[in-house]
This record gives C-alpha cells, sequence and structure tokens, in this order.
C-alpha cells in the first residue's frame, strides 16, 4: 500500500491503566508507549490482561482509571476518529460462511472514508486467486491473511494483532510473519500479541511483558535477556529470559 503520510513520534501511550469486569479485575496498572513505525510485541500468561490493554487502546472498551491516548486523541472519547486511523484483528472472527473474500473486503472498506484498494491488498496478502472463494472454504492460514487485509482496509496508521499466528502450521506462521513484516515495511505501526516469543524475536522492536494486570517490562528483547540473567554472555533463548522473567518477577 501507498502511505499518503506516516506518523511520527509517539503514537500510543498508556498510563495507570485500569479496569475490572464486576468483582474481577482485568488491568491494576499498565503503563507502555509505543513509537511510530515499531513493531511492539505484548507479552504475558493466560489472563493477564493483554486483550484487555488492546481493546482498551482500540476504543472498543472504556478503562476505569488510567490514560490512553492514540494519535493524539482519547479512543473512549473519540472512537470515530481511533476507527478511522487504527486497524484491529480480533482473536476470534468470524464471517458468514458464503460471503467471498473480495466481497468481504469491499463491504468493510464502505465503512471508511478513504479505504485501500482491494485489488492492491487482496494482492499484497495473496488472496487474490481466492478472491472468490467463500470464508468457509478458506484455510485456516488463507483466514488470517483476511483477517489481517480486513484490518487493514481502513488504511491505518496502527495495526493490533491479536494471536495472529495461534494454530497455524510452521509454513503458515512464516508467512504470515513475513506478510506482518511487509506491513511494518510500510510504515504502519503494528502492535502484537502473541505467545510465541520467535515471532517477537523475529518482528519486534520492543515488547512489554503484562502480568496479573500490571506491566511488569518495557524494553527490546536484548533488555530482557539482560535483565533476566540468561544473556548476553548466556545461552538462554528469549523464550527462556521471558519464562525466567515471568517466575521471578513479584506477584503484589
Amino acid at each position: 500500500m501507498t502511505r499518503a503520510h506516516v506518523p511520527a513520534g509517539t503514537v500510543v501511550s498508556v498510563s495507570g491503566l485500569s479496569k475490572a469486569f464486576r468483582n474481577v479485575v482485568a488491568l491494576e496498572d499498565v503503563t507502555l508507549s509505543i513509537e511510530a513505525g515499531e513493531a511492539f510485541g505484548i507479552l504475558g500468561p493466560n489472563g493477564a490482561g493483554k486483550t484487555t490493554t488492546v481493546e482498551c487502546v482500540a476504543g472498543t472498551l472504556r478503562p476505569d482509571g488510567g490514560r490512553v491516548t492514540v494519535l493524539g486523541v482519547d479512543p473512549a472519547a473519540d472512537r470515530a476518529t481511533v476507527r478511522g486511523r487504527v486497524g484491529y484483528q480480533l482473536q476470534a472472527a468470524a464471517l458468514p460462511p458464503a460471503l467471498r473474500v473480495e466481497e468481504a473486503l469491499r463491504l468493510f472498506a464502505a465503512f471508511y472514508p478513504e479505504p485501500a484498494d482491494v485489488p492492491e491488498l487482496l494482492r499484497i496478502v495473496g488472496l487474490h486467486e481466492h478472491r472468490k472463494r467463500p470464508f468457509d472454504k478458506l484455510s485456516g492460514g488463507q483466514k488470517q491473511r483476511l483477517s489481517i487485509a480486513l484490518a487493514l482496509i481502513g488504511d491505518p496508521d496502527v495495526v493490533v494483532f491479536d494471536e495472529l499466528t495461534t494454530g497455524l502450521d510452521p509454513q503458515g506462521r512464516r508467512d504470515i510473519r513475513q506478510l506482518i513484516q511487509r506491513v511494518k515495511d510500510d510504515g504502519i505501526t503494528v502492535v502484537l500479541v502473541t505467545h510465541y516469543l520467535d515471532d517477537v524475536e523475529r518482528l519486534c522492536d520492543r515488547l512489554a511483558i503484562i502480568d496479573a494486570g500490571r506491566t511488569r517490562f518495557v524494553g527490546t528483547p536484548a533488555e530482557l535477556l539482560a535483565v533476566s540473567g540468561t544473556g548476553p554472555g548466556g545461552h538462554g533463548s528469549l523464550e527462556d529470559a521471558y519464562l525466567a522473567f515471568i517466575e521471578q518477577a513479584p506477584a503484589e
């Protein structure tokens, strides 16, 4: 896609974010910032608050406390602006079984004032030859490619991918990683929520670890290796560093 403009500076700022659902506290104190053009990974155990955090960033949830700004605006107060500039690939998304790939993209394109070019986007995500195929006839990898295309159809400045490679075979994960790298190379800021440390190692400039609703770490993969005690000079992988950090982090 051809970018008309690329934002500069901090595009996502989260400070002291909190959110509860009835008696369940999902977020207590999440603080992080994401710079324009970077790929930023959000990691943490199941139930840590990762998806709740990005839903607050995308404006689909209103936080109970703290402050969130995206591209200079409050996503909860100005959802129309954020919706037009932030693409969000849902963790589990389904379309009507008979809806064809190109039909889905053109339907979603109608929601935006200046959408991406549908034929070009189909070629970018590798679905041009499958544009007439119904949703229920797509493979798992093709459905993920369609999810990426739907997140990009509004020509966003920031795009959030939530557990994008879950359930894919190694070749499918490699193909999706290459596609995300292409998105990043086009100047779009990428937020990647994942459990796969090799995705983070290959794609992300920086990462945050969220555990029990709190930010435990923000920094580069190399910095995580250093503070975990598994590198540099050690022989541990980024996964080893992540697990070591989670296990030694104080439970507050």
